[in-house]
């Protein structure tokens, strides 16, 4: 006897996640842009456009004094 189990997956962070994915574009160019240009100022400029969404939230966090 097999059973027949209905299983519904919802999936309810897609839309943010492209909000996230277009930060994400924005924050490289803008970090790529202000770089000197060489290849370690270009893989600087990534890293910085993956980590800023924690210094924002620092920094607003320092500003309500939490």
């Amino acid at each position: 006897m097999s059973r027949e189990r209905n299983t519904r997956i919802v999936e309810t962070a897609g839309p943010w996640g492209f909000v996230f994915l277009l930060a994400y574009i924005g924050a490289a160019i803008y970090f790529v842009s202000i770089s000197d240009g060489s290849f370690w100022g270009v893989v600087l400029g990534l890293l910085e456009a993956i980590v800023w969404p924690v210094y924002v939230t620092y920094h607003v966090l320092v500003l309500l004094g939490a």
